[in-house]
């Protein structure tokens, strides 16, 4: 699900205003450490030529010196001695309009917690000077729409809070390594978003919604030991086909429309209210002792409601998704990872003797009693994450990562103009440069049994690891037409097909 909706229909207002994102509707609001300013643009479509690239990338540019910037006071971060006029700022451009966090404009002022830019989702400032670097959008992110050509002085950010499964050329060294600053799920990344369907820890150690003794009641009167909701089939987890295994040998109440076996009551067919946490969809799945959260896309720290609502609710998560998952738990037990079972039918028979053994099913709910949670790790990025989930203490991190990329390519560009002046008593900056770590994902394999045994017309051996390679030929094209500074990005697939035929005469891709 995506937290991106159709931002700029309204005005920001310094210092704290909602947005209003996807992302249960719970990520809030600008921070109050720093602000936008609205600018009085006029009209960017009355720009026309660049400024040569080997002026200032300071120095007022053709492109905006003629347009009027109207300024507004506001709080500075605690840092921010920045008192430049808006004409000398660097611009940010977001790529993906769709996301610009500021209402109704297309260009703000932002005062950030050392420096100031200018933000903007018109692309006409593409090739500017002054735009020092571009925003993108992961699952909007295409390597035949790319912007071209990239110029030297340009950098690129990578915000991909989403499934990897949405653009796996970003799990490919040749995707990610175009990237000079991200924000994803990945611990690795610059800004990361790890815990974005963690709210807080009170979320987390909220008293459990239906108690065992009810539980059990439910269970006696029909409900079965496992609960699967799931609406998005045909997935790169191949979720479904797990679940179709291990329902051979345990009851499992399938709701949704992926391998559905129980209808849902009419009051929840409504697929929003199915979907949030809404108060009757809630208590409906909280009767649950189990709950089978698999995530569409594996790879590591990407977590999501699936494994944080159960928690949440007093339900014990069965968990395929994150390979690193345990180093976020609330103790070492209070989740049952499918991958520790060599097979569905091991797994069934552990959850049959835990169903029938409270006093061991209740010590996976220990971490809901005062001092129970015992990872470090969690409380500390609990702690310490600059952006917010509904506290309005702190940034949205759209708000966050765009501050972070404005502060650090302030850096770098007085580095560069420090090491111009003095080359020998200033260092030139370091290039920076995202790497597998940022998102790395792995190659989808099947939800249950081997590739190899699967019929070459199955729905998902034609759908996902082609995609996969695929998306890797893209990457590399990708990288090729920048190398090569082409500026029509339909020459995507000319280099793809040069690559192959190099590998093919044995030559270097």
């Amino acid at each position: 699900m995506s937290v991106v909706g159709k931002l700029g229909q309204g005005r920001l207002v310094p210092c704290c205003v909602w947005l209003s994102l996807g992302l249960l509707g719970l990520l809030s609001i600008l921070p109050c450490s720093w602000t936008q300013e609205p600018l009085n643009t006029g009209d960017p479509m009355d720009v026309e030529d660049p400024v040569d690239a080997d002026r200032s990338a300071f120095q007022p540019q053709s492109a905006l010196a003629d347009m009027e910037f109207a300024s507004i006071s506001s709080y500075r971060g605690p840092g921010n001695s920045d008192f430049r006029g808006n004409k000398e700022l660097p611009i940010l451009l977001w790529w993906s309009a769709g996301l610009f966090p500021h209402f109704p404009g297309d260009t703000e002022r932002i005062n950030c917690h050392t420096s100031s830019c200018l933000v903007t989702r018109n692309r006409k400032v593409q090739l500017y000077r002054r735009t020092s670097s571009i925003i993108f959008y992961g699952t909007d992110f295409r390597a035949y729409e790319a912007p071209l050509p990239r110029p030297a002085h340009q950098t690129w950010a990578l915000f991909h809070e989403e499934s990897p499964m949405n653009n796996y050329v970003l799990s490919h060294g040749p995707g990610i390594r175009l990237f000079n600053y991200t924000a994803t799920f990945r611990r690795g990344s610059d800004y990361p978003l790890t815990l974005q369907w963690l709210p807080s820890l009170g979320y987390l150690v909220q008293p459990v919604a239906v108690s065992l003794e009810q539980k059990n009641r439910w269970r006696r009167e029909g409900l079965a030991t496992i609960m699967y909701m799931q609406s998005h089939c045909d997935v790169p987890s191949d979720r479904d086909r797990y679940v179709q295994e291990l329902m051979n040998y345990i009851e499992v109440d399938s709701y949704g429309k992926c391998v559905n076996n129980k209808p849902l009551p009419q009051y929840l067919e409504d697929t929003s209210t199915a979907t949030g946490e809404e108060a009757s969809f809630m208590s409906f799945t909280a009767r649950y002792k189990f709950h089978l959260a698999l995530e569409n896309g594996l790879c590591q720290d990407y977590m999501t409601e699936k494994l944080w609502r159960p928690l949440h609710q007093g339900c014990v998560p069965v968990y395929r998704g994150s390979s690193s998952v345990v180093d976020w738990m609330p103790n070492d037990h209070s989740i049952i990872l499918i991958d520790d079972f060599p097979s569905p039918r091991d797994l069934a028979r552990f959850l049959k003797a835990l169903d029938e053994d409270d006093e061991e099913y209740a010590k996976y709910l220990e971490f809901k009693n005062p001092g129970h949670v015992t990872n470090v790790g969690l409380l500390d990025a609990l702690e310490n994450r600059e952006w917010g989930v509904n506290d309005m203490s702190k940034p949205n991190y759209l708000n966050g990562f765009e501050c972070y990329v404005c502060d650090q390519e302030n850096a770098r560009l007085a580095a560069e103009r420090a090491y111009k002046k003095a080359p020998g008593k200033s260092p030139p900056p370091q290039p920076k440069m995202a790497n597998n770590s940022h998102m790395g994902c792995p190659l989808p394999s099947p939800g249950f049994g081997d590739i190899q045994d699967l019929p070459t017309n199955d729905s998902w051996v034609q759908m996902w690891p082609q995609d996969y390679w695929q998306s890797l030929d893209q990457a590399e094209g990708l990288e090729s037409l920048i190398k090569h500074n082409e500026s029509d990005p339909a020459l995507l697939w000319h280099h793809i097909q040069e690559i192959a035929m190099r590998r093919a005469r044995g030559g270097q891709a």
